[in-house]
């Protein structure tokens, strides 16, 4: 692996001035890099090369931003097996889970580039005609975490470029070797000041947030920091797309073959060892299926193999940091001392590693910490009920609202059902699904605006009403 520790600004290779920092693999604990964090000095500089970059990318033609989105489509598959290496040494998952990051990362930039912006005719007549255009805002601020960090980045950058926008881009501290990778591809493709890329952690976000030369903040983290981007924009009224934290809930309707889901629970609500803010967190079963959803779950959940991700075989990876494994090792515990009980795993695997197998947890209720927080982590409990009205208001308890889903062989009723559900996507018989065609973005707490498809595109926009007189 032979990742560039720089960060790029201006298309230039440059060694931050602030703070050392170590990238550690969360399988070993051993230090994978070791990088510098960027001065707010950087931080300007880096934001002075979008700006000035600006000037001439806003006036790019659409068919030279679809050809350069598809030259680095090009640069991510022809060192895709660096970048899942990377994202397995830094992130942790499995490495088939990584390739499959990489890929969608691909797939994910190719659909950008061939996203049309569209011109709104408002009225045509004799005398008068009226459009609506949809104009690139600046430069655009990206904070992006650790869980996907190679697909987020490509999420937040490729429609911002496909508008016409210029990046700066802040990864996690805990992954930023694939970003860093990333934008040394991107950078062999774009002009100069396109996209550049600073490291670091909170302190750089948040001068981020407040900087008066960045248009717009898209984040995808935690609703407390959200927060606090949403309190530092208003300083330039910046635009803003928060996709925040979620706690999605999905209900097993009394009619549903659990044979037949059980594979799909799992698989949506570890993904990623749970680490996916969509991941399926609260399951709510019925009592006449409610044991033998548990024994199906639980019984998936020990033929998993835990371990290293680059290691042949391994099906579930380790949580990524310390700090998340902490917080889940604290809410199991917490769920125990409650009086629920753990069907599976339930405690940190002995050794160096920060892992923590797929856990079931049975006889929890609505108001255990367990289920009304967000695990983030390979936890799931299961919650009983004895009505679909129950299932819907604990559902709806939460003060968050990005996914949700409802399970049964009945569609028609299952749609109804997910319609009542208060989150920005609802799915049924699946969770978790984020395609790029398709309108993804949380309600409540969970934040606002959304990714993907055209009106992913179009967030990266300000409309501009052309009235003419003829």
């Amino acid at each position: 692996m032979t990742t560039n520790l720089d960060m790029l600004i201006k298309g230039e290779k440059v060694t931050g001035q602030a703070a050392a920092f170590d990238v550690l693999n969360p399988a070993t604990e051993e230090v994978v890099a070791s990088c510098h964090a960027a001065s707010e000095a950087q931080l300007n500089d880096a934001v002075s090369a979008a700006q000035e970059a600006f000037k001439s990318w806003q006036y790019s033609t659409d068919d030279d931003r679809k050809a350069m989105l598809h030259q680095i489509a090009d640069k991510i598959e022809a060192n895709a097996a660096e970048l899942a290496e990377i994202v397995v040494k830094e992130q942790g998952k499995p490495m088939f889970l990584a390739q499959a990051e990489v890929g969608g990362a691909v797939a994910w930039t190719r659909y950008a580039a061939e996203l049309d912006i569209p011109v709104e005719v408002i009225e045509d007549t004799d005398t008068k005609r009226i459009e609506v255009q949809h104009k690139p805002l600046g430069v655009v601020g990206s904070i992006t975490p650790w869980n996907w960090p190679l697909m987020i980045a490509i999420w937040h950058i490729a429609p911002a470029l496909r508008a016409g926008n210029t990046v700066v881009c802040k990864p996690s501290e805990l992954t930023p070797l694939n970003t860093l990778k990333l934008i040394e591809l991107m950078n062999e493709v774009l002009p100069a000041g396109v996209v550049n890329v600073v490291l670091g952690g909170g302190e750089i976000g948040g001068a981020m947030s407040e900087h008066q030369g960045i248009n717009k903040i898209i984040f995808t983290g935690s609703t407390p920091t959200g927060q606090k981007i949403m309190r530092s924009a208003a300083s330039n009224l910046k635009r803003l797309t928060l996709e925040l934290g979620g706690n999605d809930a999905g209900i097993i309707l009394p009619d549903s073959n659990i044979a037949a889901i059980a594979e799909g629970i799992f698989q949506t609500a570890f993904l990623n060892m749970g680490q996916t803010c969509a991941a399926l967190k609260r399951l709510y079963v019925h009592d006449s299926q409610y044991d033998e959803v548990c024994q199906a779950l639980t019984t998936i959940c020990e033929a998993q193999s835990v371990g290293n991700g680059l290691h042949e075989g391994t099906t579930f990876g380790p949580v990524q940091n310390v700090m998340q494994l902490n917080k889940v090792v604290e809410l199991v515990e917490d769920a125990k001392q409650n009086g629920a009980k753990v069907l599976c795993g339930g405690a940190k695997t002995e050794g160096v590693g920060y892992f923590f197998p797929p856990t079931i947890i049975a006889d929890v209720t609505n108001g255990m910490r367990i289920v009304d927080e967000e695990q983030f982590g390979p936890v799931l409990p299961v919650i009983r009920y004895s009505d679909v009205d129950q299932a819907v208001e604990m559902a709806n308890s939460s003060s968050v609202g990005l996914g949700g889903s409802v399970w049964s062989t009945d569609v028609a009723k299952a749609q109804q059902i997910a319609q009542k559900l208060e989150c920005g996507t609802a799915w049924v018989n699946g969770h978790a699904e984020v395609l790029p065609h398709a309108p993804f973005g949380g309600c409540k707490m969970s934040g606002f605006g959304v990714e993907f498809g055209q009106a992913g595109l179009l967030e990266y926009t300000q409309p501009q009403t052309i009235n003419i007189n003829k």
